[in-house]
């Protein structure tokens, strides 16, 4: 294998072609070699303006492509598990979009798929490996907070197209999927311990049936952690985290712009006007550059994925929890 890792995508999806390829073609290890489509025109199309130098008219010519390493997967949610397994089994390693199943125990499958075929596979929880997130993980691990005793997310945009693929329940629409799922993770890694009970509240679209309005309460103990998704709401995204000696603002925690710093905004609580906090500027960086970087690495280097697989499974089953909540109208216990 050379110094670099040649990357096929499955599908010209928004999120593969504005976001995720030109960001990986910043990365020092990833050369983005090849794209695939049902469409070949529309494969070619992408290709074309991105500047990959193969283009193919179905996934299953990609993944038999012997001149590709590791696979970048942007399909719609019920397709991850499957394309997943089917590109491993190829002796491809997986990058798979979030989340990586649309359950527990499909996500569970994986395990026995990596264990058997030896490559890496790895949800792009791009947000995981940011300099902000980093930041605030040494802050509480040097204990700036004192003891971490609640987290407060929010995070919205609003879609109403009704051809969007987040509007299919079938295929694992809905706003806890695609960004609650953020406010899961980011909860769980700062407190860098599972929730031992849940509890949801859902609205759904009278026509879709998928949750556009969800919030959450996850139960860490000594600990809480609540949240806010929607789909149908204006655009915002917060997270503060509070502790016995102080609060911690993450500003735009999940899309932070690759091209312009961002801050963290430290704040002792001696004055409600923010007249006690310290503003942290964090440099600029691209997390999806930073993301398909530290991926190909592990796999040049022979070392595990970044992300752990397990971390996903225990993920999905805190996302399985909290929809069995919203329709149990009480707290569950996350086994």
């Amino acid at each position: 294998m050379s110094d670099r890792i040649r990357w096929g995508v499955l599908v010209a999806a928004k999120i593969a072609t504005r976001k995720v390829i030109p960001s990986m073609q910043l990365a020092s290890a990833c050369d983005m070699t090849a794209i695939a489509s049902r469409s070949l025109a529309k494969a070619k199309e992408a290709a074309t303006l991105l500047g990959i130098p193969k283009a193919y008219g179905s996934y299953e010519e990609l993944i038999a492509d012997p001149g590709i390493d590791a696979i970048y997967n942007p399909l719609p949610n019920h397709l991850h598990v499957p394309w997943t397994i089917r590109a491993a089994e190829a002796g491809k390693h997986v990058l798979c979009e979030k989340p990586i199943a649309l359950n527990a125990a499909e996500a569970e499958q994986l395990l026995a798929v990596r264990d058997r075929t030896g490559v890496r596979i790895q949800e792009a929880f791009m947000v995981r490996t940011h300099p902000q997130w980093l930041a605030a993980q040494a802050m509480i691990r040097d204990g700036r907070l004192g003891e971490v005793r609640a987290i407060i997310g929010f995070f919205s945009y609003f879609n109403t197209d009704p051809a969007n693929i987040r509007h299919v329940p079938e295929w694992g629409g809905g706003g806890l999927m695609d960004i609650g799922c953020y406010l899961v993770n980011t909860s769980r890694m700062l407190l860098a311990r599972e929730p031992h009970r849940v509890a949801a509240v859902c609205e759904r679209n009278p026509h879709t049936r998928v949750d556009r309005l969800t919030s959450m309460i996850l139960d860490f103990g000594d600990a809480h952690a609540i949240g806010t998704c929607s789909t149908q709401i204006v655009p915002y995204q917060r997270v503060q985290i509070l502790g016995t000696a102080g609060r911690l603002e993450v500003q735009i925690p999940f899309n932070p712009p690759p091209d312009e710093g961002c801050r963290l905004l430290l704040d002792d609580g001696s004055d409600l006007r923010d007249g006690g906090s310290v503003r942290i500027d964090i440099a600029p960086s691209n997390q999806f550059t930073i993301q398909g970087e530290l991926f190909s690495r592990a796999i040049l280097e022979g070392k595990p994925a970044p992300y752990p697989l397990e971390d996903s499974i225990a993920n999905m089953r805190v996302i399985d929890a909290l929809f069995a909540s919203s329709q149990a109208g009480s707290f569950v216990t996350i086994r």
